[in-house]
Formats: C-alpha cells, sequence, structure tokens
C-alpha cells in the first residue's frame, strides 16, 4: 500500500512540476511587465497576475486555497505580516493571496532557478542569511518596503518546520521591523501546505484544500520586541491548536 502510495505521489508530483512549468512560461511575460509600473501599483499588478497563475496551477493539482480573515486589512494601512513555514509550497502562494501589494522576505539562491527566478525577484527582498552584511541590508529594504504603503512578509521560523510541534521558534526580526516602522502585525496561518508537498519527501506530491487564515491585527507600539514576539508566538500556537483540535 505504501509503495503504490509513493508511486502515485510520483505521478502527481511530476503532473505538478509539468503544470507549473508551463503556466509559468505563460505568465511571464506580464510579470515582466510589471517592473516597468511604478510602485506600490507594479507590485499590486505583480501579485494581481501571480493570483491568476496559482488560481488555476491549484486547481489543475487539486489543492485550491481558502482565505479566512481578510477583513481583519483595514483599508489604507500596510502591515508586517507573519505567516508559519512548513513546504516549498508556501512559498508560491504567499504572495498572491495576502490582501494588497506586499513582497516577501526570501532566499537569495532561489534566484538561480530557470525563469522562475524572475518571478522570485520581482515580489522578494533578498536575504543571503550566511552574510551579517546582506542581512543588514534586508533589513533597511524592508522599511522601505513598508514606506512605500506595502505589506511586508516575513516566516519568523527562519527555515520549514520539520517538527511535530504547531511552530518552531521565532526570530526576532519581524518583530524589531515592525517596532521600528511602526505597523501593526498580522499573524497569518497556513495549513495542509505540507500535506500537499511533504518536505520530507524528496518527489511527491498529493492533492489536498490549502487554507490561509489572517488573525486580528496585533499593535507594536509600547512594547518591546521579545514581548511582541512572545505574543504573535502564542496567538498563532494556540489559534493552529484550536484548528487542529
Amino acid at each position: 500500500m505504501k509503495i503504490i502510495k509513493n508511486i502515485l505521489g510520483a505521478i502527481w508530483a511530476f503532473w505538478g512540476i509539468l503544470t507549473f512549468s508551463v503556466t509559468l512560461l505563460i505568465i511571464i511575460i506580464p510579470v515582466l511587465i510589471t517592473f516597468l509600473i511604478k510602485e506600490p501599483r507594479g507590485t499590486e499588478a505583480y501579485r494581481q497576475v501571480t493570483k491568476v497563475w496559482m488560481n488555476v496551477w491549484l486547481a489543475l493539482i487539486g489543492s485550491p486555497l481558502k482565505v479566512v480573515g481578510k477583513e481583519n486589512f483595514k483599508k489604507g494601512k500596510n502591515y508586517v505580516v507573519v505567516s508559519n513555514h512548513n513546504s516549498l509550497m508556501d512559498v508560491p502562494v504567499t504572495t498572491p493571496y495576502v490582501p494588497g501589494a506586499n513582497k516577501t522576505i526570501g532566499k537569495k539562491s532561489f534566484t538561480k532557478a530557470p525563469v522562475f527566478g524572475w518571478v522570485y525577484i520581482r515580489g522578494t527582498v533578498l536575504v543571503d542569511r550566511n552574510s551579517d552584511a546582506s542581512r543588514r541590508k534586508s533589513f533597511e529594504d524592508m522599511k522601505k518596503v513598508l514606506a512605500q504603503g506595502l505589506h511586508m512578509v516575513i516566516y519568523p521560523e527562519g527555515t520549514r518546520n520539520r517538527t511535530s510541534d504547531p511552530l518552531k521558534s521565532f526570530h526576532d526580526g519581524a518583530f524589531k521591523l515592525a517596532i521600528a516602522a511602526q505597523k501593526e502585525i498580522i499573524p497569518t496561518l497556513i495549513f495542509h501546505t505540507r500535506t500537499v508537498l511533504p518536505p520530507e519527501k524528496k518527489f511527491y506530491m498529493r492533492p489536498h484544500q490549502l487554507q490561509m487564515h489572517f488573525l486580528p491585527a496585533v499593535s507594536s507600539e509600547n512594547i518591546t520586541s521579545k514581548e511582541l514576539r512572545e505574543k504573535v508566538f502564542k496567538m498563532m500556537w494556540d489559534y493552529y491548536l484550536e484548528k487542529n483540535a
């Protein structure tokens, strides 16, 4: 039974890669055009293009995404959005479904991917985690993103959560950024990406509905980065347990 499951998972992974690649080639020109549009309209145009792309691709692989809590984003405000990170599947779905123009902090190494690297660069503040200078620069770049009126999306766990716990411990960066920029935080939980694309399997995919839940905003005023980090962590941990009870 396990062998059959793995074979089917490998077939579905091949289908996922094939459909991802074909649809990527279709949307690459519209994505490149968004480089020519002044911010923040350029990034919002990029988000809309990638949202259409993901709507099509997620339907093709049998994993449509349901969004809960969009009302927590208030008109005229932008936020630091912090999300859990369980799978590589989180990367293509995050930016398109955050309400409003946004950029994500991401690894510089992903830019080497053919064609997808251009799409990745368009929506990402790049960082080389092995370079202190790069990390300092990325912090300033994220402040500029927020100053432009865009949301800044960060995975505070740093890397994918391969544990059995709902969350890994958080790094401080997102919370220092929110305080420095005086922006509220929107805690976010993505569900079932680990089921669709398990991090422990090298070539395996299965269809399953995905969900993205946006929680109420958390103020960054009159609080330390440690207190803010702990508050958001508990909020996300408790919500995860409640939804998976």
